[in-house]
Order: structure tokens, then sequence, then C-alpha cells
């Protein structure tokens, strides 16, 4: 059984304001989604990148060097789930991975996942006797709201006490992640571990990193820019 990453990078980015996807935004003189593949490149424990783009594409072969474990497919579709699913179809498809294998779901604006976290996710899936999969995440610090139907009026507080915030990766086996996303309405999958929880199945959660930040708004670039800049 092999390690799998499989990074969607179909997204447009439209929160983030720039005239490219924020995927081929340039930070610390590198596009985002090279950063991305690097620090899995840089992990012995990964096997292989399966990149996975728009057919339409035209900024991956002007911008990212792919590391000799790492491909490209052009198979991305509407949606995370869409473009996660169909990736997932044409590696098996093509025999690329097995079914046994664990597909590492993470996503292109995700570039300052620190290896230890990463490390910590592969530790925990080899010690899983459950076969759940498992996901990075991070217990809830501040206080939640939730607001009134109408307006954004403060309705409740929401007690944050078991709440965690998902992060990525999400690592299932390929055959069980395939199943999920063939039964899932994938226009209602936000992220793959609740696909796998509509099969009734609990995903092992492993505490993240507050380092791991999703780059979405133009105001989050100065951030990753200072991770990047002081990983350890």
């Amino acid at each position: 059984m092999s390690n799998i990453a499989l990074i969607p990078a179909a997204g447009v980015g439209s929160r983030f304001g720039a005239s490219t996807p924020k995927q081929y935004a340039t930070i610390n003189q590198q596009p985002v989604l090279q950063h991305t593949i690097n620090l899995f490149a840089q992990n012995p424990r990964i096997a292989q990148i399966a990149i996975i783009v728009l057919p339409q594409d035209e900024w991956f072969n002007a911008s990212i060097t792919q590391p000799e474990n790492a491909a490209v497919y052009r198979v991305g579709g509407d949606t995370r789930a869409q473009t996660i699913a169909n990736g997932l179809q044409i590696l098996l498809a093509q025999n690329l991975i097995t079914e046994q294998d664990t597909i590492l779901v993470h996503d292109a604006a995700r570039c300052c996942l620190p290896q230890s976290a990463l490390n910590r996710l592969l530790d925990a899936l080899e010690n899983d006797t459950h076969g759940h999969g498992a996901m990075l995440a991070i217990p809830v610090a501040d206080t939640l709201k939730r607001q009134t139907p109408n307006e954004p009026r403060i309705a409740e507080t929401v007690p944050r006490q078991g709440l965690w915030q998902a992060q990525t990766p999400q690592a299932f086996q390929a055959a069980l992640l395939h199943r999920a996303l063939s039964q899932a309405n994938l226009s209602q999958i936000t992220d793959d571990a609740s696909a796998i929880e509509l099969l009734g199945l609990q995903p092992l959660l492993v505490e993240g990193d507050s380092r791991n930040i999703k780059l979405t708004r133009p105001d989050d670039a100065a951030l990753v820019a200072w991770f990047l800049q002081n990983q350890s």
C-alpha cells in the first residue's frame, strides 16, 4: 500500500480577487501550487503526487515544475468534490493506484502544511484499526456565533466544546473514498470526510497545525509568505 497525494487545483479562487486562480498566485518567488507540490515531494513517505486541473487550464505548464513522482491530470470538474472524484476515477481506471492505496486529498491553496503535521497524520493512519480514514483538524478556539436568518445579528452563541475546524490532508483508502464519492450528491460535499460520514463511518481527527492555513483572501497572502519564509 502506498500514500498518494491528490491535489485538486481546478478552482478559480474568486474571493482572492486576482487575475489568475489563487493557486497560481506568486508568493515568495513561486506559485502557491508549486509550494504545495514541493511539500509532498519532500516527504519520502509519499509515493505519488496527482494534481487535478481543469481541461482548459492555461497556467500549469507555464509555471509549474513537476517532481519525478508527480503527474497532472486535466479532468477537473465544476466543484471540488467533482474534481476529486474525476481524479480518483482516472487513477483507478488506468491502474496508476490500487484500491488499497491511501489517498491524501490536500487543498492546493494550503501551501504551508508543516512536515510534522503531515507525518502526524501518516502515523495515525498506520496505527488506526478502524479503517475509516483520518484528517487534520484543530479544536475551535474562538467563541462561535450563529446569526439570525435575515441579517447579521446574533441569534445565539454556539458551544465550541467538541468542535474542530477541518483542515487537509484528509486521507482515506482509495476504494472507500471512491465508493463514498460515487454515492454522494457531490454538489453538497464540502470536504472529503463529509462523504465518508454519509456512509455511517467516523474518520479520525488528528490535531493539525495553525500554520496550515488556506489562502482565501488577498490579506492572507502576507501571512502565507511569512509562514513559507519561516518553515522549520
